[in-house]
């Protein structure tokens, strides 16, 4: 699968309204590719680069499987239609922008969709990371990514 973000280049730097020093907004994100058995899609965004080892800024999951997509700017509602969205390493639910520490240097933040094999996980708005990947065990088809970078002065 491929996925990628109108608003930055696999790689490149991640646009400052993306992050905790701008409007801390979630990008566009588009994914491409995925197999014609896939139900549902599950996105999480991470930065493995963080002190205190892997920090999770976005859980969203039971998304459908005719929405390929997030708009720019998606609610931090626990849940936005069917799409559901769980709690962050920030302790919140919906997207917690890249906000590395001050002088730390670049940051790469992954932007992974799985496509799986079923429509639900079965959990409630607000789940954690550890519970979602739970239930997608043994359920996923595809995995693609893109990663952006960030750093703050």
């Amino acid at each position: 699968m491929k996925v990628e973000s109108p608003s930055f280049k696999e790689g490149s730097i991640i646009p400052k309204r993306y992050t905790c020093d701008g409007e801390n907004i979630s990008p566009p994100l588009v994914w491409l590719g995925y197999p014609k058995e896939a139900k549902s899609f599950v996105l999480i965004v991470d930065d493995p680069d963080a002190p205190v080892g892997t920090f999770t800024h976005w859980v969203v999951y039971d998304i459908p499987i005719n929405e390929p997509s997030l708009k720019e700017n998606f609610p931090k509602d626990g849940q936005v239609g069917s799409v559901k969205q769980g709690m962050n390493d920030f302790g919140k639910i919906g997207y917690g922008g890249p906000c590395p520490p001050k002088g730390h240097g670049y940051h790469r933040y992954f932007f992974r969709i799985y496509a799986l094999n079923i429509e639900s996980l079965g959990l409630p708005p607000g789940a954690t990371r550890k519970q979602v990947e739970s239930k997608m065990k043994g359920h996923i088809l595809s995995e693609g990514y893109t990663m952006g970078r960030y750093r703050r002065e």
